[in-house]
């Protein structure tokens, strides 16, 4: 599975109706980042009335790492809206923290969940991101005479070498998208004549 993740943190600021409203994004990798990263954008700001948050925290169709509040926000006015602008981007590994400096005039539900999902949605418009392929490791072992193609052949299909053990034999760990497994396995096979093979780790 592929799926864009922030690639530098992004924050986005605007004043509406005297509330000044900040917006940050930033690569978190599950729950508990997304949590930490909430908390320090709270120390950041400890005089600002709400610190509300969302999180896309792992693939973006994962519904197991998603997380919002609203933080002292009337229910579903801000924490939500959020969520829904980060689930919309399609982009996974991210989490949203809007800090609210209240200016003494009540925006109302509607304008809460405008602003807030607004603002996240202008903070992604200035997001990079970079592509991320889920990979699985593989173990593979050769003789040091197959070390050269083997390592052209990960080249040829882009498999990342995790790891490289040089013992009697050499051990090598690959990354491998489910994409490129089974034909990365039928080259390796027909290449060393059914010496060699990829296992599961």
């Amino acid at each position: 599975m592929e799926y864009p993740i922030p690639q530098s943190a992004v924050v986005f600021e605007e004043e509406i109706k005297k509330s000044r409203f900040i917006t940050y994004l930033r690569h978190t990798d599950g729950l508990a980042q997304a949590k930490a990263f909430w908390q320090e954008i709270k120390q950041m700001h400890p005089d600002a009335r709400h610190h509300c948050w969302a999180a896309v925290a792992a693939q973006p169709n994962n519904s197991q790492e998603l997380g919002f509040s609203d933080d002292g926000e009337p229910a579903g006015t801000a924490g939500k809206p959020m969520l829904s602008a980060l689930l919309g981007s399609g982009v996974g590994e991210i989490s949203a923290v809007v800090v609210r400096y209240y200016g003494g005039i009540l925006l109302g539900t509607g304008g809460l969940v405008r602003a807030y999902g607004n603002g996240v949605q202008q903070a992604l418009k200035l997001l990079a991101t970079t592509l991320k392929v889920e990979r699985q490791p593989y173990e593979v072992r050769c003789d040091y005479g197959q070390i050269d193609w083997l390592q052209l052949l990960c080249e040829q299909y882009e498999i990342p070498i995790q790891e490289q053990d040089f013992q009697a034999d050499v051990r090598f760990v690959l990354g491998i998208s489910d994409d490129k497994l089974a034909i990365f396995q039928q080259e390796l096979t027909e290449r060393s004549a059914g010496q060699l093979a990829v296992r599961a780790l």
